[in-house]
């Protein structure tokens, strides 16, 4: 990774989100699943996005109404790291209810 990136708790809980995925995870559910506004998660994931910790792709044109949504899943790299930043900031986080993701 060639930025450095400050561990926040926004950090941990779309980290911890991603890694609970298994698979690429639309962004506005991650930020319900987080309980993050859009305004936090959005600038995050193009964060990690720039350090290679998340890749991302625009959904395939489709029958649903509305604008196409991107998809973000962790890179292999990404993953190790992840996994290696929510597992120094659970203590922390043990008094928080499990995050949910919803996949559409």
């Amino acid at each position: 990774m060639s930025r450095s990136l400050r561990r926040t708790p926004a950090m941990v809980d779309v980290l911890g989100c991603l890694l609970g995925a298994g698979e690429a995870v639309w962004g506005l559910s991650i930020s319900a699943a987080t309980g993050r506004p859009t305004g936090t998660v959005y600038p995050l994931l193009v964060r990690l996005e720039q350090a290679s910790v998340v890749t991302s792709d625009w959904e395939p044109a489709n029958d649903r109404p509305g604008p196409r949504r991107r998809f973000y899943a962790l890179t292999p790299a990404g993953c190790d790291w992840a996994s290696g930043v929510c597992a120094a900031r659970q203590p922390a986080r043990s008094s928080r209810p499990a995050l949910r993701v919803v996949v559409a």
